[in-house]
């Protein structure tokens, strides 16, 4: 017997970054497939248009994109807010299709307050004035995820000695990284208290985390989603009550086998719009 799924008003999740090795496509999906959400946002990053490249393109990251379509079929809401790697989408806001359309943000009407739903690349200033140099910085952050996979494999392989993080232990440490993480919840929470908001709900600098802080105008909970490239998170609302989801990178798997697909931008374009006309 197929164990239930479990029940979540509103699923958040960004910077899943599909297209790109350090994507865990297949741990999400086995996510996606194990929860019955209400209500889906998918806060930037999603497809990583920046690294896109047709020569990688495995069947778990498809098997993710035709979850979100399964769930359009089904009438479940899904919001699809661009971040900065998924960019060009932003064009197209306001589109609709059946319960999927595309916003640059959202409010939300929840029992406690109104929560602020933005990607947050909004914040960051190498974005604004020096795209090429965010961009390169991407490819180097996807090359040292590529080495922390070799890492892992052998630190699990060879020495049994479970997952590290090569990244998350280099932003940790260096004190500029620290600051700027610090400065992005302090401006985020400052502009929602201004606005009204008693949630404030990002992705992009992929750091999970619930945090309250004390504004001029009451207390403002800013809450990320982390990410599905080092974290493996989401945030799950449920009863009046956010939380993070993490997956268990070190549970026992089965063994993984190369799903490589080589196939042409036209190919995966044809194919994703046979899913969309099954939601029409």
């Amino acid at each position: 017997m197929k164990p239930d799924k479990r029940d979540i008003e509103i699923l958040v999740l960004s910077d899943i970054h599909l297209g790109t090795y350090g994507c865990h496509a297949k741990e999400l999906y086995k996510y996606l497939k194990s929860i019955s959400p209400q209500k889906v946002i998918l806060n930037g990053d999603i497809i990583d248009i920046w690294q896109f490249s047709k020569r990688y393109w495995p069947k778990s990251h498809m098997r993710v994109l035709k979850q979100f379509i399964a769930w359009m079929s089904q009438g479940i809401e899904v919001v699809y807010i661009p971040g900065n790697h998924d960019e060009m989408m932003r064009r197209f806001k306001g589109f609709e299709l059946g319960s999927f359309r595309i916003e640059n943000k959202l409010s939300l009407k929840l029992p406690d307050g109104k929560a602020w739903v933005f990607h947050g690349d909004v914040f960051d200033v190498t974005m604004k004035y020096s795209k090429w140099l965010a961009k390169a910085g991407a490819v180097g952050y996807d090359s040292l995820i590529q080495i922390n996979r070799l890492v892992n494999f052998i630190s699990n392989r060879v020495f049994g000695k479970g997952n590290l993080s090569l990244s998350k232990k280099i932003k940790n440490s260096v004190k500029s990284a620290v600051k700027f993480i610090n400065d992005f919840e302090e401006t985020a929470t400052g502009i929602a208290s201004e606005n009204g908001y008693t949630y404030v709900v990002c992705g992009h600098i992929h750091q999970p985390i619930i945090r309250d802080y004390s504004t001029p105008n009451g207390t403002v909970t800013y809450l990320n989603s982390g990410d599905w490239i080092e974290n493996l998170t989401s945030l799950e609302y449920n009863g009046g009550k956010w939380e993070i989801y993490q997956y268990d990178i070190n549970a026992k798997e089965e063994e993984e086998v190369n799903e490589i697909e080589v196939r042409s931008s036209k190919e995966l374009f044809d194919e994703l719009v046979t899913e969309f006309k099954l939601v029409v």
